[in-house]
């Protein structure tokens, strides 16, 4: 193992895993004195008895509880000054947030002191600074967003999405329950393990990665890919037993992202999925072997040979049939759709390719190799 000095981030957000973790989540409440709490959800969530029952736990033990439920698919900027306009009216003291990547996102910026104006803060212009304790609780198993300091955008007047990412935006406690995912229909199980699956992936090809953060990321690869074949042999059911490593595998993705960071693949997915809503992991999924293939082209050594060669293992595959074995793979459980099918036009190539150059540095400084904006427009053309 080569010696060179690294530096990685251990200041992950303390987690509670397991079936009896909902107790202590009203006992950190308690610790955090909260008293008045917003409770941001879904109101999908709340019907399906997911989230409702977590408020109906919080209220019996005593809090008062103030329930923002408007987030959608993707959340805006304006979504965002609609909470926290609802946070100052009726002065909450703690935030406890129960969903997907979105919902957490929508409340790590909640919880900071100065969100308005929403742009100014993403741009820079105002101080990030934390200003309510914050408890997160997963139903998804992709965003691994409980255990990272980002937080995820879309900028309606830019047409793209873009991340935040400041240390004041790590949760004071994150609780997972395995539970909560079992009535997760099978296509958004799907497309959030997907996104899990991206997040390792692009993470362990980071020129940030080092050997702690490979050893969260290849682990998570490992359990998401192993559990995707025996859904590919027992069908969809099969993920049913399998959801706590799945729910595991994208805290440990997390974890691996939240120090080596995400990529190419998540910054050309952004303004895909501002423009046409589509589901974070699905417009991941659209892109991810376009980005890999371009990689190749243009280095096949260090970190992606290692990498392609640890996914044929676990695929039984020739290195040389990879990637179309992936592809195989994750077709199994979702068809894979060209953007073309999502509503883009051809003439939106190069504006795309634009936006992500003009947006999403912070995302292509993590790229296995750089990209010039020409050979980002040559992927969304593989792709289209």
């Amino acid at each position: 193992m080569e010696t060179t000095c690294f530096q990685y981030w251990n200041r992950f957000c303390p987690t509670i895993f397991g079936t009896g973790a909902l107790g202590e989540l009203v006992t950190k409440a308690k610790e955090f004195k909260m008293h008045k709490i917003l409770f941001v959800t879904e109101k999908a969530l709340m019907d399906l008895k997911v989230s409702s029952p977590i408020k109906e736990l919080l209220e019996n033990a005593g809090f008062e509880v103030v329930v923002f439920d408007d987030i959608i698919a993707d959340p805006n900027n304006h979504l965002v000054t609609q909470g926290a306009a609802l946070a100052k009216e009726t002065g909450i003291d703690g935030i406890v947030a129960v969903g997907g990547g979105t919902v957490l996102d929508v409340a790590k910026i909640l919880s900071l002191r100065h969100v308005s104006p929403i742009l100014d803060l993403y741009d820079g212009k105002l101080p990030v600074e934390k200003g309510k304790e914050l408890i997160l609780v997963p139903t998804t198993c992709g965003t691994g967003t409980e255990v990272t300091n980002i937080s995820i955008l879309a900028l309606l007047s830019r047409r793209t999405k873009k991340g935040l990412a400041n240390d004041a935006m790590y949760a004071d406690q994150a609780v997972l329950v395995p539970e909560l995912l079992g009535g997760l229909p099978f296509r958004f199980f799907t497309t959030s393990s997907i996104d899990a699956l991206i997040h390792a992936i692009e993470s362990s090809l980071s020129p940030k990665a080092n050997p702690i953060t490979k050893l969260f990321g290849y682990r998570a690869i490992e359990m998401i890919l192993k559990g995707y074949q025996a859904i590919q042999k027992d069908g969809p059911d099969a993920r049913l037993p399998l959801l706590g490593d799945f729910l595991l595998a994208s805290n440990f993705a997390g974890i691996a992202f939240g120090n080596a960071g995400c990529a190419a693949v998540h910054a050309l997915a952004y303004p895909l999925g501002a423009v046409y809503h589509v589901p974070h992991g699905e417009s991941n999924y659209a892109v991810f072997t376009g980005v890999m293939k371009q990689y190749m082209r243009l280095k096949t050594d260090g970190a992606i040979a290692e990498l392609n060669q640890f996914m044929a293992n676990i695929l039984g595959c020739e290195v040389a049939n990879l990637y179309t074995a992936l592809e195989d793979l994750l077709g199994c459980l979702i068809p894979k759709k060209s953007l073309r099918e999502y509503g883009m036009t051809e003439a939106e190539i190069e504006a795309f390719a634009d936006s992500v150059v003009e947006n999403q540095q912070r995302l292509l400084a993590n790229n296995f190799v750089p990209l010039k904006r020409d050979q980002i427009r040559d992927i969304y053309r593989a792709v289209y």
